[in-house]
């Protein structure tokens, strides 16, 4: 099969179109024909993190897989003895193992039949991101109707869900983003829109139930004043710069709300099937509709990277395989 294998580190120029050998099915696992593949901000950071990914790499004991993605859609091609769910044939989007390739493989837990309205592409891009504003919303930040709710870089990948997640929840909707993104973001329904170019946020005498923190562009103490007196400062973790600055504002915000500062709520999201099969009722019920800047084929996959690392990525980012 034909696959994006990653030779080495420091940018998406160690990315390379080979020729591999296909996986091979194992009890437990499903063997799946690749049609699509989201790009996140993680593929960015695993090909730039060098020697901090290979040190956390060797404490972690986790082996090293040298094809990048896990966001798929597809076909089921071949199923393990264990798997009872799934069938050849089936049209499935999750999660997988290396999947900017045209075969991957993932367990029974972390795939689950594509929603009939969306394309391979729609659905690709569904996982990491929409688990991510998923689980920031309604478990970490605890989000009810009634509440206000401010995503704050609503116009990026995780964002697009947040503003749709929240809307879903209940609650009212405030998204932040830059002037190029304002026409995409008002196109999937916050109750208000504000130009970070135009306006801070932390200035307005607005306060928020929960701040969903995207961007990462404005200080915890800033972010602070603009809650409510029992508000929640989520922090998503998928800040723009050095993999090494987004793990240090990540554990600065641990080690503060380990301390007491329980407005502070940092977390790192878990794909579940729970959770997958929670973003498909919604796709189904008409409250969700994953968003897409650019589509790129297998080959141009280091095009894809380079693009979603530039900070100028609206929404999804795909990798068409067939």
């Amino acid at each position: 099969m034909k696959a994006i294998v990653q030779e080495g580190y420091g940018s998406a120029d160690v990315l390379r179109l080979r020729e591999i050998d296909k996986p091979v099915v194992t009890d437990g696992r499903v063997l799946v024909r690749v049609r699509a593949a989201s790009v996140n901000a993680l593929d960015w950071h695993t090909v730039h993190g060098g020697r901090l990914l290979r040190a956390i790499g060797l404490v972690m004991r986790q082996k090293t897989l040298p094809i990048r993605g896990v966001d798929v859609a597809g076909h089921v091609e071949a199923v393990g003895r264990n798997v009872s769910r799934l069938r050849p044939g089936d049209e499935v989007f999750g999660t997988g193992r290396g999947t900017f390739a045209e075969y991957t493989t993932g367990s029974e837990q972390s795939l689950l039949p594509k929603p009939a309205q969306l394309s391979f592409e729609q659905a690709a891009a569904m996982g990491v991101a929409g688990v991510t504003a998923l689980e920031g919303l309604r478990d970490r930040g605890q989000v009810r109707p009634g509440q206000r709710v401010l995503i704050n870089g609503a116009g990026g990948g995780v964002g697009t869900f947040a503003v749709q997640i929240a809307k879903a929840l209940g609650a009212h909707v405030t998204a932040v983003t830059s002037t190029r993104n304002l026409e995409i973001v008002r196109s999937i329904g916050p109750d208000e829109v504000i130009d970070r170019a135009q306006e801070d946020f932390t200035r307005r005498a607005q306060r928020y139930d929960v701040i969903f923190d995207v961007a990462a562009d404005r200080s915890f103490g800033d972010c602070r004043r603009a809650l409510t007196p029992n508000g929640k400062l989520v922090l998503v973790g998928a800040a723009k710069g050095s993999l090494l600055g987004v793990m240090s504002r990540a554990l600065m915000g641990l080690v503060r709300s380990r301390l007491g500062t329980r407005w502070l709520v940092p977390f790192l999201a878990t794909v579940t099937y729970e959770d997958l099969v929670v973003l498909k009722d919604l796709v189904e019920a008409g409250q969700l509709c994953p968003v897409i800047d650019r589509q790129y084929t297998l080959s141009e996959t280091p095009d894809a990277i380079r693009y979603v690392g530039s900070g100028q990525a609206r929404a999804k980012v795909v990798i068409s395989v067939a």
